[in-house]
């Protein structure tokens, strides 16, 4: 079953999508409320979605919110090992031995998200701020309890969707060195247009990582192509139960993965050049320059740039849509 949000007011208006993207039906109320009461909406949302082929309207990826417009909580974490290490070895430290069985995870700003295909707007000051986007999948949970295992993690899991999560490198080192977490560095992120039940990944979804390629491509070039279950040090229920160790987690809770990154042949993933898995951000390719040059030779986004990501099944067709978005540098 796919699910998505169209415009209207904070929250959207629920939907319910077709599995090749072209045809929606209105399920009324919006899909926090079908979380809150999930053992409930759930049937009479898998009902609308047996119809939507044959009843369906017309379905546009461009109308759509995030599909969690706003939500209670949004929890990121570092899932992909390899993604921090390069950061480490960048600047010249070592990768602390904990950093393999202790998930890394911030709390990021929920109270609004960008819609799938919003620009990213900053003032022209963040022209030294270092624009970066990053591929993540994250899933929504239902209600998790404090200490929750991983068992019950697993079994919270409502929805799966893939993840924009802008960052400003430039001002990121400055939070870091204060020992209290990022808050500049971290503005709104942008969600796909369609968050999708385990259930309708098929062999792609374990129970806890996604099985499936990240497309990744920048002004309309190729830039990552990475394996979004390959190199997954943490899934997605060791990260809940990271989040849920010491607080409740409430019905519509976001859990993302952190960068998507691989490491192919126990070497860092080289640029993409005739095929290759490449990036799914700017500072990784970033880091591997500094790594053999000694300094970064490419550039952070700039005005009018644009990011395109998107994850396709075995078949080809677009399993959560695509998130498109253009930096725009302007006043007001």
């Amino acid at each position: 079953m796919k699910l998505a949000s169209l415009k209207s007011g904070r929250d959207g208006k629920l939907v319910v999508v077709s599995n090749d993207l072209t045809r929606h039906l209105p399920a009324g109320g919006t899909l926090q409320m079908a979380l809150d009461d999930w053992p409930a909406s759930e049937p009479l949302l898998r009902r609308l979605a047996d119809k939507v082929d044959a009843e369906g309207e017309p379905f546009d990826e461009t109308s759509c919110a995030s599909p969690l417009p706003r939500a209670y909580q949004w929890a990121d974490g570092s899932a992909y090992v390899n993604h921090v290490e390069l950061v480490r070895r960048a600047r010249g430290a070592e990768l602390p031995a904990s950093f393999w069985t202790d998930p890394l995870m911030y709390q990021g700003g929920s109270d609004g998200f960008l819609g799938p295909r919003d620009p990213i707007h900053f003032p022209p000051a963040a022209a030294d701020w270092g624009v970066d986007f990053e591929g993540e999948i994250a899933v929504i949970t239902g209600d998790v309890p404090m200490g929750a295992d991983e068992a019950t993690a697993r079994a919270a899991i409502r929805l799966i969707l893939l993840v924009n999560d802008v960052s400003l490198r430039a001002l990121i080192p400055g939070e870091i060195a204060k020992n209290f977490g990022f808050f500049h560095g971290k503005p709104a992120s942008a969600f796909s247009p369609v968050a999708v039940t385990p259930d309708a990944l098929g062999n792609a979804w374990d129970g806890g990582r996604l099985h499936l390629t990240l497309t990744v491509d920048l002004n309309g070039h190729p830039f990552g192509r990475v394996n979004a279950g390959q190199d997954m040090t943490f899934d997605f229920p060791r990260l809940i139960a990271h989040a849920a160790k010491t607080r409740a987690l409430g019905a519509g809770t976001i859990i993302g993965s952190g960068t998507v990154s691989n490491k192919p042949g126990g070497r860092p993933a080289r640029p993409i050049a005739g095929g290759g898995p490449g990036y799914a951000c700017i500072a990784e390719v970033r880091m591997i320059e500094t790594i053999e040059t000694g300094a970064p030779k490419t550039p952070f986004m700039t005005d009018g740039d644009t990011v395109r990501l998107e994850i396709n099944d075995a078949n080809g067709q677009s399993v959560f849509g695509t998130i498109e978005q253009t930096l725009r540098l302007t006043a007001g």
